[in-house]
C-alpha cells in the first residue's frame, strides 16, 4: 500500500490530504466585517437573486468591499436626494419639526430610488 504525503504544494497551491483526497487551502484575505443597513440589503439580495455573482465576489475576496462601498454610496445618495426633494418642497428645518409626514414622505421616497437603482439591480 502506497502512503501520500499530508501535505503537498502543487502549481504554487497549498493541499491537505483528508482521507483520500487532497483538498487546497484555501484563506479569504481578511476583510472589514462592518457594513451598514444598505450593505447588509445588497447582500441577501445577491445571495437569493445573484448567487453566482455573490459566489465570485466571496470567493475572489472582494465581497465586503462590495457591499461596504454600496452601503457608503447609497448613504451619500441617501442626503443628497433628501436635501434636493426637501429644497424642491419647500421643507426647511422649522418645517421638518412641524410637518413630520412630509418628511417622512421624502425620506420614505428617497429611499425607494436608493433601493431600485442601487441596492437591487
Amino acid at each position: 500500500m502506497t502512503r501520500f504525503p499530508k501535505e503537498l504544494i502543487e502549481n504554487g497551491i497549498h493541499y491537505t490530504l483528508h482521507g483520500d483526497y487532497y483538498f487546497p487551502d484555501l484563506d479569504l484575505p481578511d476583510s472589514p466585517r462592518h457594513i451598514g443597513r444598505y450593505g447588509r440589503m445588497r447582500k441577501a439580495y445577491l445571495e437569493e437573486h445573484r448567487p453566482g455573482l455573490y459566489e465570485r465576489l466571496l470567493l475572489s475576496g472582494k465581497l465586503y468591499d462590495h457591499l461596504a462601498e454600496t452601503d457608503r454610496v447609497c448613504q451619500d445618495r441617501m442626503e443628497r436626494i433628501i436635501t434636493r426633494m426637501a429644497k424642491a418642497e419647500g421643507i426647511n428645518e422649522q418645517l421638518k419639526a412641524s410637518d413630520q409626514p412630509g418628511w417622512i414622505s421624502i425620506h420614505q421616497r428617497a429611499e425607494e430610488i436608493i433601493l431600485d437603482e442601487l441596492v437591487f439591480s
